[in-house]
């Protein structure tokens, strides 16, 4: 009996590593219709929509992935969100124009951008408490955490600067120039450089975060396509550090970097006005925000091909993507 209990035992625990992998989720923001539109990867079809705040703008989820945060930028708060329901669990204090924002390592950070009063709002999502309000520049926009949870920064529009700022003590301590008008900002997984998106310069910055200087800047060519259609904003590094993928803008493409080299391997072309980007956990799909056709293109990492649209609110602008609910606990140690 015991015997064949243990086999049993065996044949499920090896039937359920080769399971197939269940669904994530794709959470996009509809910055016109106030609304998030949920696409689940298995069909990527769009399987609900529900109301948000004015305006909607960042998405992040939390480590688990049982609350959704959104940036109502007209509604000037952070709202937490479950995404399960759609149902809004309570507003953060997130300061005037909250436009992106970035959860800390701890799970319980947060670091908001305020485009109006040019500063950086750090507020403690299980307390609702305003840590700090740090000045950046003027017109901050971007922000991110190091993946040791030690530096966050904010990029400024109108000031063309990356601020760093300390985690520990809540303050500003440097600034990086880089090209006119950066929108978004991300750190490689290992925490040695940031990218840097300047939609008016239409470059990309690599700065080296040790020396917090650019030590390589790439710039974007497309045949047939004017320079000043080229706007790098949103900006997915691969896990291994191989690729980059930069959205640009008008247009219509995402540039594929090769990490290493800093070289322009290709252009993909997927909706009007790509916005922003998410890479799914398997590192399979790229998911792009096409603000103009309403619509999200899901490209094929291995390919590197578009291979699907799919159609959700007006002016899409945000996305993050939840793994699945046995992914999640296999993250969290479970």
């Amino acid at each position: 009996m015991t015997r064949g209990l243990s086999a049993h035992a065996t044949l499920m625990a090896f039937l359920l590593h080769f399971a197939p992998a269940q669904a994530a989720e794709i959470y996009v923001t509809n910055e016109r219709d106030n609304t998030v539109s949920v696409i689940d990867t298995g069909t990527y079809a769009v399987t609900r929509t529900f109301p948000v705040g004015r305006r909607p703008r960042g998405v992040v989820f939390s480590k688990d992935g049982t609350r959704l945060f959104v940036c109502a930028s007209d509604s000037d708060s952070v709202q937490v969100i479950d995404p399960d329901s759609g149902k809004l669990l309570t507003d953060l204090p997130s300061g005037e124009d909250p436009e992106q924002f970035a959860l800390a390592p701890d799970g319980r950070t947060l670091f908001i951008a305020n485009e109006n009063n040019a500063t950086t709002t750090v507020v403690d999502v299980e307390t609702k408490h305003v840590k700090a309000q740090i000045d950046v520049g003027i017109e901050p926009e971007g922000m991110a955490v190091s993946p040791d949870g030690r530096i966050a920064v904010t990029t400024s529009e109108t000031t063309n600067m990356v601020h760093w700022i300390d985690v520990a003590t809540l303050t500003a301590i440097d600034a990086t120039q880089v090209d006119q008008r950066p929108r978004h900002a991300e750190f490689s997984k290992d925490g040695k450089t940031l990218w840097v998106s300047s939609e008016i310069g239409g470059t990309v910055a690599v700065i080296d975060v040790a020396t917090r200087k650019v030590e390589k800047t790439i710039a974007f060519e497309i045949k047939g396509v004017a320079s000043d259609r080229i706007q790098p904003v949103g900006i997915s590094l691969t896990d291994d550090g191989r690729l980059a993928f930069v959205a640009l803008g008008p247009s219509d493409r995402v540039a594929v970097v090769d990490a290493r080299t800093f070289e322009v391997k290709s252009y993909i072309l997927v909706g009007r006005r790509v916005w922003h980007i998410a890479i799914t956990p398997e590192q399979d799909r790229l998911i792009t925000t096409n603000g103009v056709s309403g619509d999200v293109t899901v490209i094929d990492v291995p390919s590197l091909k578009a291979i699907k649209t799919v159609k959700v609110g007006r002016f899409p602008w945000g996305a993050a993507i939840r793994p699945s609910p046995a992914r999640g606990e296999a993250a969290a140690g479970k």
